[in-house]
């Protein structure tokens, strides 16, 4: 039996993490939460099957294919899962940090979020940039992957917004939501630093 690597172990412990919410939301009856972990799973599951169904995908695809075979990427997205999951509803309790107990936990969430969305746009964007030779340089193409960040970042505080119509416990100011894009664009800073200084878990050169 192979031995798993350290980014696979964190994508174990992550999942340990999620099935310990699952129990939690089954046992108090959060049928929000049992739909919210469940689906956590089953996403966290994808790169396994990959990995075992589809070692060798087809070669134009392996660009935009490429976070979910490195398992850096997969590990980084993992403990953000986790991590998020755990604050909607901390394990063992029925606690709600992110919507009802303490509101500021979001900020977590949207760090480790923003990290997340930039490696995995970032990696695409690299990697399709040498498949296709797009013919942009190191510097333009991290600039067009935090516009994607951006994006993406706006996109999501719109839905949030408009999903505060039919939760009535869901609601946050302006001043709120640019607080998260700020803090997406935090976590996608360090993950800039990781990739340019430590080639983790990806390289750019």
């Amino acid at each position: 039996m192979c031995p798993i690597g350290p980014e696979e172990k964190i994508m174990w412990i992550s999942k340990g993490v999620v099935l310990i919410g699952l129990l939690t939301a089954v046992y108090y009856r959060r049928s929000d939460h049992i739909l919210r972990t469940l689906t956590a799973l089953a996403g966290l599951s994808i790169p396994d099957i990959l990995w075992r169904k589809l070692s060798n995908p087809p070669e134009k695809l392996r660009p935009f294919l490429a976070p979910l075979y490195n398992k850096g990427t997969m590990a980084v997205l993992s403990i953000f899962i986790a991590v998020h999951v755990s604050l909607v509803n901390v394990p063992f309790t029925t606690i709600d940090l992110f919507h009802r107990e303490w509101r500021d936990a979001d900020m977590i969430s949207h760090f480790l979020g923003g990290m997340t969305v930039w490696l995995i746009t970032a990696e695409i964007l690299f990697r399709a940039a040498d498949e296709y030779r797009f013919g942009l340089d190191r510097k333009q193409l991290i600039l067009y992957s935090f516009l994607g960040l951006l994006l993406l970042s706006a996109g999501w505080e719109v839905a949030e917004k408009l999903s505060e119509r039919g939760i009535s416990f869901i609601h946050e100011s302006t001043g709120n939501k640019f607080r998260d894009v700020l803090m997406n664009f935090s976590g996608a800073t360090a993950a800039l630093y990781l990739v340019k200084k430590k080639s983790y878990p990806f390289g750019i050169e």
